[in-house]
C-alpha cells in the first residue's frame, strides 16, 4: 500500500514538472517576441480554435505588459477562448478582472454579452434535464444571471450590434423561467401540496405573464382552490380564465373535478 502511495506522488509530481516545462517552453521559446508578435501569434491560435495555446500566449504577454494597450483585448480573448474550451468558471473570472479594471473600455458591451453567452450556454439544456434529474429543488441561478447580463447590456448599450441577439436571448430565458416555475406547480399539484402548487402558478402569472404557461398556471389555481375548498378563488380563477383563454381546453365541464389526476400536457409525458 505504501509502495502505491509513493508510485502515485512521483507521478504527480512528474505531471507538475511536465506542466511547468511546457509552460517554461513557451516562456523561453517567446523571449524575444515582440508585443506585437506576441498578441498575433495568440490571435492566430485563438481563430484556429487552438484555445489551451492561445490563453498561454495572452497570459505571457500580460505578464509582460502588465498595462500595455493589449490588455484589455487580450482578457477579452481570454474569456472567448475560456467559454469556446467550455471553461465556463476561467471565463467568467476574466471577464470579471476586465470589467473590473476597464470599466469605462469600448467594448464594454461585447463584454457583457460575453458573460451572457457563458451564462447563457452553461444552462441551455435545462428544460431537456428536466425529464432526467430531480429537477424539483433546482434553483435555474444560471438563467436569471444570464437575464442580467443581457438586461444590462440592452440597457445601457441599446445601440449596440449585440443588443438585438441578446434581446432574443432574455426572451428565451424568460420562457425557460416561466417553465420552470409552472413545472414545480404541476410537480407539487400532483402530490396534493395544493397550497404551494397555487402558490407557485400565482408565480407564473405574475413574472411570467407574457409567457404561454399563463393558461396552464391558471388551471391550477382552479384546481387547487377547490381542493382546498375555496370555491370562491375557484370561480374568480375560472373566470380570468375565460377571459383570456375562451378556447381553453380546461373550461371543459368537470375537468378540474373528478377525482382523478388532470389530463395536463406535462403529467402526461412524464408517467
Amino acid at each position: 500500500m505504501k509502495k502505491n502511495v509513493l508510485l502515485i506522488t512521483a507521478a504527480l509530481i512528474l505531471a507538475a514538472c511536465a506542466s511547468n516545462t511546457a509552460v517554461d517552453k513557451d516562456v523561453q521559446a517567446t523571449q524575444d517576441w515582440s508585443h506585437d508578435r506576441l498578441y498575433r501569434e495568440a490571435r492566430d491560435e485563438l481563430n484556429s480554435g487552438s484555445y489551451d495555446r492561445a490563453v498561454k500566449l495572452y497570459e505571457i504577454l500580460r505578464s509582460r505588459q502588465a498595462d500595455g494597450r493589449y490588455t484589455e483585448q487580450s482578457l477579452l480573448d481570454s474569456a472567448y477562448a475560456h467559454y469556446k474550451n467550455e471553461e465556463p468558471a476561467k471565463a467568467l473570472a476574466d471577464l470579471a478582472r476586465f470589467m473590473h479594471n476597464f470599466p469605462a473600455s469600448v467594448d464594454m458591451d461585447y463584454a457583457l454579452y460575453l458573460r451572457g453567452l457563458v451564462l447563457f450556454d452553461e444552462d441551455q439544456s435545462f428544460l431537456r434535464k428536466l425529464a432526467s434529474q430531480d429537477w424539483s429543488d433546482r434553483d435555474p441561478e444560471a438563467n436569471r444571471r444570464a437575464f442580467r447580463a443581457f438586461e444590462e447590456l440592452v440597457k445601457r448599450f441599446p445601440e449596440s450590434k449585440y443588443a438585438e441577439d441578446a434581446s432574443k436571448r432574455m426572451a428565451q430565458l424568460v420562457d425557460a423561467l416561466g417553465g420552470h416555475e409552472l413545472a414545480i406547480a404541476q410537480y407539487y399539484a400532483k402530490r396534493g401540496a395544493f397550497l404551494a402548487a397555487n402558490n407557485r402558478a400565482q408565480s407564473v402569472i405574475r413574472q411570467y405573464q407574457n409567457t404561454r404557461y399563463v393558461e396552464e398556471a391558471l388551471a391550477i389555481m382552479i384546481y387547487s382552490y377547490q381542493k382546498m375548498g375555496n370555491q370562491q378563488l375557484a370561480d374568480d380563477s375560472m373566470r380570468i380564465l375565460k377571459q383570456n383563454f375562451p378556447e381553453s381546453p380546461y373550461l371543459q365541464k368537470g375537468w378540474a373535478q373528478n377525482n382523478s389526476m388532470p389530463w395536463w400536457g406535462w403529467w402526461r409525458r412524464s408517467e
